[in-house]
């Protein structure tokens, strides 16, 4: 009997390299992995003739158009990456009867909240990237009912770009940094998110189905400052990091203030559990120190 195939979106970014980097481990699947050269996202029906190539049970969409400041200006581009495409790949999976696992982001909220957002917190994005985001998310529920979207925040990883490996970067070059301390939001690992991903499809076989929105982020709670003075200590890197505001760090796109989001459903519905943001980053860190060494 075949296994179920996977099929991986996005699979030079952080999270498709994070799953690569797991696929050999679960030996009841089969994965395929797809990057710019064999996924064309800017044509709708290259994405449906190549899901219908693969037959996949599960699509893992990890590309994504992630130039936040870009987005700006490029918004044609940001909109068929982030909702044309989900919602083509959506469409493909559910005449598969295939189910699709997206991946959006903490930015289709305005950031003005007090409390973690729960996952049906009215969506109100405060810049394009986030406006594309939140469009993918309607078009995928609405062409597919076996969706799962995944939104996720301030995502790291030893792999790709990232603020903690630029920080590492720049402390390494600078007695200080100036970084801004007044946006709030939770880390996440993205070797933990692909973990979890694997966890859900996992459950999705064994017939425990929830789909819709989800939220995951690495538990615990933090600002650019603090993260960067943790990465700095982690990282054993003697540079004095500052905090400043918002409004003295001007970007083209506004970022939202607040962006923690309550990940109580994902833990209900599929027993995932959230570990701490500063434990992912040691393993994150020393991961990057070991290949360095190597």
């Amino acid at each position: 009997m075949s296994k179920p195939l996977i099929l991986v979106t996005g699979k030079n970014g952080q999270l498709g390299w994070e799953l690569s980097q797991l696929a050999a481990a679960y030996h009841s699947f089969d994965f395929v992995f797809l990057g710019r050269t064999e996924l064309d996202l800017s044509d709708n029906l290259s994405i449906q003739t190549c899901i219908e190539k693969y037959r996949p049970a599960y699509c893992i969409n990890c590309a994504a158009y992630t130039a936040v400041d870009k987005a700006e200006t490029e918004q044609a581009m940001a909109y068929q990456v982030n909702a044309a495409a989900t919602g083509a790949m959506a469409d493909a999976c559910r005449k598969l009867n295939a189910t699709l696992i997206t991946i959006s982001t903490d930015y289709v909220f305005n950031g003005n909240g007090t409390k973690p957002y729960p996952v049906n917190e009215p969506t109100d994005p405060v810049n394009y990237y986030g406006y594309s985001k939140r469009a993918g998310e309607q078009l995928a529920l609405t062409n597919n009912p076996a969706t799962i979207i995944i939104r996720t925040s301030w995502v790291f990883s030893s792999h790709g770009n990232n603020f903690v490996k630029t920080m590492i970067r720049l402390m390494k070059d600078r007695e200080s940094l100036n970084v801004v301390a007044d946006q709030t939001g939770s880390p996440t690992y993205a070797h933990d998110l692909a973990a979890a991903i694997i966890q859900i499809i996992q459950q999705l076989e064994a017939g425990n189905k929830h789909y819709g929105i989800f939220h995951f982020s690495n538990a615990g709670i933090t600002n650019w400052c603090d993260f960067a003075k943790a990465i700095a200590t982690e990282a054993q890197l003697a540079c004095n990091v500052k905090g400043i505001t918002t409004a003295e760090y001007p970007t083209p796109a506004k970022r939202p203030a607040y962006s923690v989001m309550d990940t109580g459903k994902i833990s209900k519905d599929y027993g995932i559990v959230m570990r701490e943001w500063k434990e992912a980053l040691h393993d994150c860190i020393h991961l990057l120190q070991s290949e360095n060494k190597s």
